[in-house]
């Protein structure tokens, strides 16, 4: 047993180790090899020995165990008979409190109702003596005679104040006939103290004796004068406060200052705050605004409009800075308020003022810029007969009227474009900032309008018609094409102008029904432009090919493509074919040149699409002519690899266009003229060729006609 209690207390219990500890304690248990031999019999002895001690352990354990269940279960019988005695103790506890508290409210209601009735008694009793106090010093109002210290001390100006001031109240309850006098001397006595109180007040307050100043601002409350002394504290407030050249900036720096203190001196800080605010408004800043704006009113209307716009600029932001004091309940509707009545006169025709001077202002630097050009407008015309030539000349594209020279002149000037919207974008933000919310979207297009007239109608759409007008007929030699200056700085200023609609106009109408009046019109005005420019390219297009026509007609000789000396020796037929190889014609050299500057200009006159769609027109019209060009001549074989030697050329100069359908038309016009120099046996296929498969018949004949052999019968059999 006492094996088995030591195998037992070895912590944590494992069944094989226990078994294992217990063989090794055994005597024979050990192994073969061990200093004692191996004994099974003697092993399963103490293992029955064993088996039976743990036997008698278990139930000596289960004993105990049923021992302490018994004694736990009649402790907790126990312990629940005690929690019931507590509850019924609780019960009765709770029952006493009750009962204490139900009596401690009885006394206190008693100990109330007692003081009630004391105090019932003592307030009339008080009411009786400062009655027989009065009643007194109305005695010696009555007898002429003030014999009391609180009235002869001036050091008891605060008491004397009380009483007078009762007496006040009281006089002014009494008939006039019977008391006359007695009213009359209680009426000056009150504006004596009155006025002693305002003075002791204005002295503290010079002194810098905020104590002093509350205690007599206290008396005083109740004084008719009191708003006097409110009105003393302002004036003195702002004596010395206007030293700086800035007054915005003294009157934000004295109401700070005030605030800090007026809370220390009087019992409703935000009304006296509020006081001196108006006082400062409507005294100080309306006296300076005034002094601004009137004597550049009718004189000078730039002036006026920037004075304006600071002066109610600096006002509101100095409205901004005293929203952070208490001013009351609703402080953004009292400074509202005083903010408009300084500037409601000039804010009424405001509108009025700013579109006038835009008008004015406007007018002048266009016609300043046209007079530094010695140019005199002339008239573009309305109406019917107008309407009807531009109706003429977008159907027929003919120019109506004669032409004028403008000697290169765009009459488009960004520095005017910048002035005009630089004086625009100041109107918008004075028309921002001082027009009223429900009349901004109205005035801010009443501005986009004069933008329009003078920046679109005035300024572009007269160059435009100027440049349209400048521009020569198809058939004029030597001409001058400036209207591609023309669209260039049209193209430039039109994106100036549409920048300033999205930044400066937007904003202003975004939320209104003018947002949409706006976008019509900028499309109107957009499309008649773009009309204008469509038309203006489409003739200058047009004169470019005119000029093309001109070199052609004047350098290309017949003979260039049937030489006269056909019977020459075989020798010479190389040397010149030879020679062929490495030149082409006068003509295409000079046509060539020239469409390269073209296009040079045309790409640095447009950007985007634009670029892309005016080269695939031209490219087109440029083919057009070369195509019926060569369909004028007859050619010889020499002069056939002259032609081709010329349209390679020009296939080059059309890879400058970069345009693939361009490039394709001359591909295809190069491919036609090997038909001019191809043996008359491989005619076929050539036609059948990759290139040339697909075109039509007709075009293909036409160009085999073009070949001086062929009329010969081989030519026309093979071809056939």
């Amino acid at each position: 047993a006492h094996f088995s209690v030591e195998l037992f207390q070895l912590e944590p219990f494992v069944a094989d180790e226990y078994i294992e500890r217990l063989v090794w304690r055994t005597p024979g248990g050990g192994s073969r090899g061990g200093p004692e031999a191996f004994d099974p019999k003697r092993l399963l002895e103490e293992f029955v020995n064993h088996i039976q001690e743990l036997q008698i352990m278990d139930e000596r354990i289960q004993r105990k165990v049923e021992k302490l269940e018994q004694q736990c279960q009649k402790e907790a019988k126990e312990f629940a008979k005690k929690v019931q005695e507590l509850q019924k103790s609780n019960q009765v506890a709770f029952q006493h409190f009750q009962e204490l508290d139900e009596h401690i409210s009885y006394v206190a209601t008693k100990v109330c109702h007692l003081g009630d009735q004391l105090e019932g008694v003592n307030t009339p009793r008080q009411r009786a003596v400062e009655a027989q106090k009065l009643m007194k010093y109305f005695n010696e109002f009555l007898d002429g005679e003030l014999k009391s210290d609180v009235f002869t001390n001036s050091e008891k100006i605060k008491e004397a104040a009380d009483i007078i001031q009762k007496l006040h109240l009281i006089a002014q309850e009494l008939p006039f006939d019977r008391f006359s006098e007695v009213k009359s001397k209680i009426a000056s006595k009150y504006h004596d103290l009155e006025c002693q109180l305002i003075q002791e007040f204005t002295n503290a307050q010079r002194r810098g004796e905020i104590s002093r100043m509350r205690e007599v601002a206290a008396v005083l409350l109740h004084f008719k004068g009191y708003s006097h002394c409110v009105d003393v504290y302002i004036k003195q407030c702002q004596e010395g406060a206007y030293l700086r050249n800035d007054i915005f900036e003294d009157a934000a720096i004295l109401c700070q200052r005030v605030n800090k203190q007026v809370g220390d001196i009087f019992s409703n800080p935000e009304t006296v705050l509020a006081k001196l605010i108006q006082n400062v408004f409507e005294i100080k800043l309306q006296s300076f605004v005034k002094e601004q704006l009137e004597e550049c009113r009718k004189s000078d209307a730039e002036q006026y409009l920037k004075n304006l716009y600071d002066l109610y600029t600096r006002t509101t932001n100095l409205s901004s800075k005293l929203m952070e004091f208490n001013l009351g309940t609703d402080k953004q509707t009292f400074l509202s308020k005083l903010i408009k009545s300084i500037f409601i006169s000039y804010l009424e025709n405001y509108i009025e003022v700013e579109t006038g001077y835009l008008k004015s202002r406007s007018a002048m630097i266009l016609q300043r810029y046209y007079d530094s050009k010695n140019h005199q407008k002339r008239s573009i015309g309305t109406g019917g007969i107008q309407d009807l030539k531009e109706r003429i000349r977008q159907r027929t594209n003919l120019p109506l009227g004669p032409s004028i020279d403008t000697h290169g002149e765009t009459f488009l000037s960004q520095e005017v474009v910048v002035n005009l919207l630089q004086e625009t974008k100041q109107a918008f933000e004075r028309c921002h900032r001082l027009s009223d919310p429900s009349d901004l979207p109205r005035n801010a297009f009443r501005i986009f309008t004069i933008l329009v007239e003078f920046l679109c109608i005035e300024h572009i759409d007269y160059a435009l018609e100027t440049g349209l007008a400048g521009i020569p007929s198809s058939d004029s030699r030597n001409a001058n094409l400036y209207f591609l200056d023309v669209v260039q700085q049209a193209n430039t200023i039109f994106h100036l102008f549409d920048k300033q609609f999205n930044d400066h106009l937007m904003p202003l109408i975004s939320s209104s029904p003018k947002l949409s009046e706006c976008l019509q019109k900028k499309k109107e005005i957009i499309e008649q432009m773009e009309m204008k420019l469509d038309t203006g390219i489409d003739r200058t297009l047009n004169c470019m090919i005119g000029q093309m026509k001109h070199i052609l007609a004047a350098e290309q000789k017949k003979t260039d493509f049937k030489p006269e000396d056909e019977n020459n020796v075989l020798i010479h037929k190389m040397i010149q074919f030879v020679n062929t190889l490495l030149t082409f014609s006068l003509a295409c050299v000079k046509v060539c040149a020239y469409v390269r500057k073209q296009v040079e200009k045309i790409k640095n006159s447009m950007d985007g699409k634009n670029v892309d769609t005016v080269l695939m027109e031209l490219g087109v019209r440029f083919h057009r002519l070369i195509y019926e060009h060569l369909q004028q001549y007859s050619y010889s074989c020499m002069g056939g690899m002259l032609a081709i030697c010329d349209v390679a050329e020009y296939r080059k100069c059309a890879k400058d266009f970069k345009i693939p359908m361009v490039l394709h038309l001359f591909d295809t016009l190069h491919a036609l003229c090997n038909l001019l120099v191809v043996a008359p046996d491989n005619l076929k296929q050539v036609c059948s060729g990759e290139q040339l498969a697909n075109l039509d018949k007709n075009i293909l004949h036409s160009f085999v006609q073009l070949r001086a052999d062929y009329r010969s019968a081989r030519l026309a059999r093979h071809f056939s």
